[in-house]
């Protein structure tokens, strides 16, 4: 008898009707997930079709853009606009916040390509994206939500086939690409108790620009742990989730070149670190910034706002909060 696999969109479909909820976040999923489809057949034939070098451009946050880049935005960008149920998006790509349509229901906070020093070498990248709601009860009181108040956040790591998504109170769930290019089979994922396979994972070129309080913490306790880095969130992270322990990306603040310090971190809040965290908090684990707050806890002072990550499992992430909130 032959077996099938539920798909993403029935395990959506059900989801919703369990909880009472509309359509409209079933609409928007279906866009998102075309998107990523998208972007996953171009990251696959880009060597053939030439999309794998730079575009020549410089994005807002002073990075080379690739093509790549570019074609993911715009990739997404349109089946934002088709499915009509977003009012205002926010991309690492675009400097300005983007208009969707002014009927719509949702904010979209999304990093449409992650790692980008991968796609030269045909390595895992990401598509990150978090979903808030607006105001549908009076005027909307504008577009930046902390990561608490987001409904919803996920990644695609490209071109492996994984789509993990966490939705706010009822878990964090990961979905395999089939052979007819669905999303299917859907498994909980909960970070491991068992630390023997827990990995710390972050930079290690940069291990000696961080405060001595992180670098002090790291000697004493990297040897506990295998160390794995891929250079991507979405690829680091997605090993975290399934192996437990801790993606770090501390602040930069003892570069020899003062003018490449990072004090404030270097990742992006709203579609980067909340977005992760969010999902990790819905698999039982937690993330902070550099000065121990919660990431889900901080609201965003402009769309592109900056911070260090530490994410993962409880025990690791509360004993690096600790120590750098201990600022004596």
């Amino acid at each position: 008898m032959i077996q099938l696999e539920q798909t993403f969109m029935n395990f959506l479909l059900h989801h919703q009707e369990k909880h009472n909820r509309t359509y409209h976040f079933l609409v928007l999923m279906d866009a998102v997930v075309s998107a990523a489809k998208h972007i996953q057949h171009y990251y696959l034939t880009g060597a053939l079709r030439g999309n794998l070098g730079l575009a020549g451009d410089v994005n807002v946050q002073g990075e080379d853009v690739m093509r790549m880049d570019q074609i993911a935005q715009e990739i997404t960008i349109q089946y934002l606009k088709a499915s009509e149920r977003v009012i205002h998006a926010v991309s690492e790509e675009s400097e300005g916040i983007i208009p969707i349509n002014p009927d719509g229901r949702y904010f979209f906070y999304f990093d449409p390509l992650d790692g980008s020093s991968n796609i030269p070498h045909g390595l895992p990248i990401g598509f990150l994206f978090g979903i808030a709601k607006r105001n549908l009860e009076g005027p909307e009181d504008g577009h930046l939500r902390a990561g608490k108040d987001y409904i919803a956040a996920g990644m695609f790591v490209i071109p492996t086939g994984m789509f993990t998504l966490g939705l706010r109170g009822a878990g964090t769930w990961q979905f395999h690409i089939d052979e007819t290019m669905n999303f299917v089979k859907p498994t909980r994922m909960n970070l491991p108790d068992e630390a023997k396979t827990w990995e710390l994972s972050f930079n290690e070129s940069n291990r000696y620009t961080y405060s001595e309080r992180v670098q002090k913490w790291i000697m004493e306790n990297e040897s506990k742990y295998a160390f794995r880095y891929l250079g991507a969130l979405a690829g680091d992270f997605h090993r975290v989730l399934a192996n437990g322990g801790m993606f770090m990306y501390p602040a930069i603040v003892n570069h020899p070149n003062p003018k490449k310090n990072r004090p404030e971190g270097k990742l992006r809040l709203m579609y980067e670190g909340a977005v992760v965290a969010f999902m990790c908090r819905e698999a039982g684990g937690t993330a902070v910034n550099e000065e121990g707050t919660p990431i889900l806890d901080i609201q965003p002072a402009k769309h592109h706002q900056r911070t260090a990550l530490y994410v993962g499992s409880k025990k690791l992430v509360e004993d690096i909060a600790r120590v750098l909130r201990n600022t004596g």
